[in-house]
């Protein structure tokens, strides 16, 4: 996910955003646990989205 669209989100759906993609990566470390996944940079691509939606969170919140 880019900034960009992330930034174009409402604060509810970034929050939705936030929730499906931790379930999302609790599954793949799950997975990987048991059987590892071929393409181990997801997971660390789906923790870096989760800290930008955070911080874009984080800002619009400040900023009401």
């Amino acid at each position: 996910m880019k900034a960009s669209e992330a930034r174009e989100m409402s604060v509810a759906d970034l929050r939705d955003r936030i929730e499906l993609e931790k379930s999302n990566l609790d599954t793949m470390k799950i997975n990987h646990t048991i059987s590892p996944i071929e393409n181990t940079s997801s997971i660390r691509k789906t923790r870096k989205d989760i800290a930008l939606m955070m911080t874009i969170l984080a800002e619009k919140e400040k900023q009401n």
